[in-house]
């Protein structure tokens, strides 16, 4: 079994409190951004391909830029990098809330900036892998990815994405200047964090050479495990529907089921009420049952859920669909995070995340251009049914555990009490495998 039953829990520390704090504080601005940028970009067009364009272009920089970042995070202090990315996001909404406020929105600029979003995140998300590790005890990983996971739902979800369409409704720039207050409000936090979180005391030199040589090292190392490898095929299958999903989601409120601003918001947060209790649930899931039965139960569960939030016909029944789904994809994303932190050496945790990442972001990305062509062509219920299936590939995808699983540089201790082990440090969950912000 990969995660040890009956380890002893222990406090998390300040430092966890204090990435925790940032996480949640940053998740409620998040949550408004979520729900407001579609709400402006529906409110611009009707067309579903120009709305999944600005999803598209959120996702173009993890394809771009993904290994690279990875290579960033195992190289330089990665606290340092996560304030800055923040603080440069905190300029860049602000700005989007002044030309929103102006009236000279379009939807171009909403993909640009968009873009520059997602080019934060990925910089952001890079070094955020390595910060869990470095802050609790392997045995604390899966309660540690948990507790950021289900807080920044509440905030992000349950309390951000209601009050960004209330503040949309009264002014449609209000969330993303709260969201700029909040990436500012994170970055500060980070930055007063104590430590070095720099992985090696000599970083390489800094060439195009060993630049290559850094990104095809984490490549490698992440291919030849068996375990992640495969891991890694079923979180891009899962990112593809979720991308997807996501990506059409507002006209499928708007236009199928006939639901307000506000009813988008509360299907919204029908998913972060499931998120929770599944973020919630997990860590008692993976000690019972093993991480990756958990794996293949939940991914079971979002092609069941995908598929009844498609065939509902009202509100209320595709929020229960949308919760269910909530549950089981949170359950998902913390064994999985869980699982990978405590496999990878904390020297390759950003490069092997990047490459990982990679793969999710070709995922989200195909799925937001997938979903939008199928919606425009056969209705917008198709890209639900289409997911299912594909969901349920994704539960056959094999993640068997065993001492072979492992690469040649962990102990068999480490595979087998899995969230056991080192020190750590990680970023906002809310989204990862879609991890962070």
């Amino acid at each position: 079994m990969l995660f040890a039953r009956g380890i002893p829990r222990t406090r998390l520390g300040p430092s966890f409190n204090r990435v925790w704090a940032s996480v949640t504080v940053s998740s409620l601005g998040d949550g408004m951004s979520f729900v407001a940028l579609p709400l402006l970009a529906a409110q611009l067009t009707a067309d579903p391909r120009q709305i999944a364009l600005v999803s598209l272009a959120e996702q173009l920089p993890w394809l771009l830029l993904g290994l690279p970042s990875g290579v960033l995070a195992d190289r330089f202090d990665r606290r340092r990098i996560l304030w800055l990315v923040d603080a440069s996001r905190a300029l860049l909404v602000g700005a989007l809330a002044a030309t929103v406020a102006a009236g000279m929105v379009t939807i171009p600029l909403l993909a640009l900036v968009a873009f520059l979003l997602g080019f934060g995140q990925t910089l952001y998300s890079g070094a955020w892998a390595g910060m869990v590790p470095a802050l609790v005890a392997h045995g604390e990983l899966t309660r540690a990815n948990a507790r950021l996971q289900s807080s920044s739902l509440i905030t992000d979800t349950l309390l951000g994405t209601p009050l960004g369409a209330l503040l949309f409704g009264i002014a449609a720039a209000l969330p993303f200047a709260v969201d700029a207050v909040s990436f500012a409000t994170a970055a500060a936090l980070v930055c007063i964090l104590r430590g070095s979180f720099q992985p090696r005391s000599q970083p390489a030199s800094k060439t195009w050479t060993t630049l290559r040589r850094d990104t095809t090292e984490g490549v490698r190392w992440l291919w030849r495990h068996h375990l992640l490898r495969r891991l890694c095929l079923a979180s891009g299958v899962t990112n593809l529907v979720g991308g997807g999903l996501i990506a059409i989601l507002v006209l499928y409120a708007r236009q199928t089921l006939g639901l307000s601003n506000l009813g988008f918001a509360l299907l919204v947060a029908s998913f972060a009420l499931g998120g929770v209790a599944g973020a919630i649930s997990t860590p008692r899931l993976t000690a019972r049952f093993g991480a990756p039965r958990v794996l293949k139960l939940t991914a079971a569960g979002t092609a069941v859920a995908a598929a009844v939030a498609g065939t509902a016909t009202s509100g209320p029944i595709a929020g229960m669909g949308i919760a269910a789904y909530g549950a089981a994809n949170l359950a998902w994303n913390v064994t999985a995070v869980s699982l990978r932190q405590s496999l990878v050496p904390a020297e390759l945790l950003g490069r092997v995340a990047m490459a990982y990442q990679m793969v999710i972001g070709i995922g989200t990305a195909l799925g937001a251009v997938a979903a939008g062509f199928t919606a425009h062509a056969f209705g917008l219920r198709a890209p639900f049914y289409a997911g299912a299936v594909l969901l349920f590939a994704a539960s056959l995808i094999s993640t068997r555990s065993s001492e072979k699983t492992a690469p040649p540089s962990q102990s068999a201790t480490a595979v087998d009490d899995g969230a056991t082990g080192a020190h750590r440090s990680t970023g906002s969950t809310p989204a990862d495998d879609a991890e962070t912000r």
